[in-house]
């Protein structure tokens, strides 16, 4: 439902939830649909949705989370800095129009729309006939009845199959300027500006004269946590349990319905 891009397929999809159980449906709607389902989003978020950034920047600063807060968070900026030259150098290289995990996904789409059949109604407007199901493409908003090509902001295959009836061989003016090198320029145009040393810095009185001390703090028992606290929606069980006989997960030799046991 998540990544639905189209109400209809979202629509069909919360049915079948609402068949196991209505209370989930119930939990989701307050919680608002706009704020997690792609296709009630208020604005485009994009392709992606992932935290996988949050988790890479909790593992680099495992170790400073040791420190105090002032040489933590210094560890944190020349980690951020290092990270954006670096990123900032490499976007000054490329050359590309796209960027290759958007080229792959243009290939991919070119190769689905081969298939299919093109019917003109306007200049901009056309109807695209495939397995059966009928699809409204308007180059002039960029639109597509299957939702991908406006969400996505990168010609669908269907989109596709309109701009190789047109004989357009060039696509990327059809995508999104997120999608190009000059966007990811951007993305690290900020320079992380260095510290000076902190006999340089220049304090003010008021803020010397404040005494700060340290929160009252209870060390629990055990070893010190040091990984993420993860929501409970983050929390996934995966179960590895493997039969020997038939290679099913979920079970094992001895509990297996699959082979009947010899008597």
């Amino acid at each position: 439902m998540a990544k639905a891009y189209r109400k209809e397929d979202f629509d069909k999809l919360m049915a079948k939830v609402v068949k196991v159980d209505h209370r989930v449906k119930d939990y989701l709607e307050e919680a608002g649909y706009e704020k997690w389902s792609r296709v009630h989003s208020t604005i485009n978020r994009g392709r992606m949705m992932t935290s996988n950034i949050a988790e890479c920047i909790n593992g680099c600063l495992v170790d400073a989370r040791k420190l105090t807060i002032i040489d933590f968070l210094e560890e944190a900026r020349l980690l951020f800095g290092s990270w954006n030259y670096k990123n900032r150098e490499i976007a000054s290289y490329t050359k590309d129009t796209l960027g290759r995990r958007f080229e792959e996904i243009l290939i991919v789409n070119a190769s689905k729309s081969s298939k299919m059949k093109v019917v003109p109604s306007s200049e901009y407007i056309f109807t695209v006939h495939e397995a059966g199901k009928r699809y409204i493409v308007c180059l002039e908003r960029k639109t597509c009845t299957c939702g991908r090509f406006q969400h996505d902001e990168i010609p669908c295959a269907h989109a596709i199959a309109v701009l190789k009836h047109k004989n357009v061989t060039n696509l990327h003016p059809y995508c999104s300027d997120y999608y190009k090198p000059y966007a990811l320029e951007k993305t690290y145009e900020v320079v992380m500006v260095p510290m000076p040393d902190k006999e340089d810095w220049n304090v003010p009185e008021y803020v010397l004269d404040e005494i700060v001390r340290p929160p009252r703090y209870r060390r629990l028992a055990g070893r010190p946590r040091k990984r993420r606290k993860k929501n409970a929606d983050e929390k996934i069980t995966v179960n590895n349990n493997c039969c020997v006989q038939c290679g099913q997960e979920g079970h094992n030799r001895r509990t297996c319905t699959f082979f009947p046991k010899e008597n």
